[in-house]
């Protein structure tokens, strides 16, 4: 079995990828071109192309107080996220911080 037709596929992607890139270079003046004709028109200015952020910056978040300590420790647990396991499975009244 030969791969003749696959030598030929590959040969020929190879001549049309160096036609495309030919066709881009001698396009992409004209592009370039329209583009800031087009800014210019509108008055759109290179800074306002930049992506904007969805949303403003993300505000730092303040440390949470402590709600829970273990006795035995004096290890804190502000009761966000998984339970420490000197809490996990207990009534956590009795771990409750009082002041």
């Amino acid at each position: 079995m030969t791969d003749t037709g696959y030598r030929a596929l590959l040969a020929q992607r190879e001549a049309l990828e160096k036609q495309i890139e030919e066709l881009r270079n001698a396009e992409r003046g004209d592009a370039i071109e329209w583009i800031r004709e087009q800014m210019a028109l509108y008055e759109v200015k290179p800074e306002e192309l930049e992506p904007r952020s969805s949303r403003g910056p993300r505000k730092q978040s303040k440390p949470v107080a402590a709600k829970y300590r273990d006795p035995a420790s004096g290890a804190t647990w502000s009761g966000r996220g998984k339970p420490p396991r000197w809490i996990a499975g207990q009534d956590r009244d009795k771990f409750a911080i009082t002041d």
